[in-house]
């Protein structure tokens, strides 16, 4: 009897030996995410995320990211101020290494990807060039849903001032009026930039949605002008 126990209690220590030495698995978290790879040569990507690039071994244009951050795609701060020069050459540069002319003899997928690189890169720059539209994606990458129109209702004195440049605009065309008009919207714009920038460097996300709602009505504006100079 005892010696059966002694042999049991030998083969369960040997059992635990073996356990302990046997390679273990890599513990993955829930948040791990795959490295990524080449759709061509199946290599390794690098992880930055400075999209877009090439694959380090075989150069085949890789697929641009799902949601990139736009101030990182052009090589800018996220910041509500913006290098115009600086965004205006990193456009180039991109545009010059990824127009869809370049990859007219590449495989079908890279002409794919390169209208794709092309498409995304024309909208990072017009998102980041003009004032509104680099706010607003501000708010959206702090998780700040933009205002709406009726957001502006408790402010009277600037919904008069709107009110009152519809009407002029809604006047038989006059020249001096338009130019008038055209004068006022350049100074409202530049005066609520002003203050969108001094609200974003100051993390006030509330009054720089706030301020970005009455620039959407400037906006509107400055459009409904361009389409009353239009010859009819």
């Amino acid at each position: 009897m005892r010696a059966a126990l002694r042999r049991q209690f030998g083969r369960a220590r040997w059992a635990l030996r073996v356990s302990e030495a046997a390679p273990r698995p890599r513990c993955v978290g829930p948040g791990s995410v795959p490295s990524p790879r080449c759709w061509s040569c199946g290599g390794a990507l690098s992880g930055a995320d400075a999209a877009p690039h090439f694959c380090p071994r075989c150069r085949a244009l890789q697929p641009p990211a799902p949601r990139p951050d736009l101030f990182r795609l052009m090589e800018c701060e996220r910041s509500f101020r913006v290098d115009a020069q600086r965004l205006q050459r990193r456009f180039r540069s991109l545009q010059r290494a990824l127009h869809p002319d370049r990859f007219g003899r590449r495989p079908p997928k890279e002409q794919h990807y390169s209208e794709q690189h092309s498409s995304l890169i024309n909208k990072a720059y017009q998102t980041l060039l003009h004032p509104l539209s680099r706010g607003l994606y501000l708010l959206e990458l702090n998780g700040v849903e933009p205002a709406q129109e009726t957001d502006c209702d408790a402010d009277s004195e600037f919904l008069t001032e709107i009110m009152e440049i519809n009407e002029k605009l809604a006047e038989p065309e006059n020249d001096e009026i338009l130019a008038e008009i055209e004068t006022l919207i350049k100074d409202r714009q530049e005066e609520l930039t002003k203050e969108v920038t001094a609200a974003f460097e100051r993390d006030d996300l509330q009054e720089a949605k706030k301020l970005l709602a009455k620039m959407k009505y400037f906006a509107n504006l400055e459009d409904k002008l361009k389409n009353k100079k239009i010859p009819s």
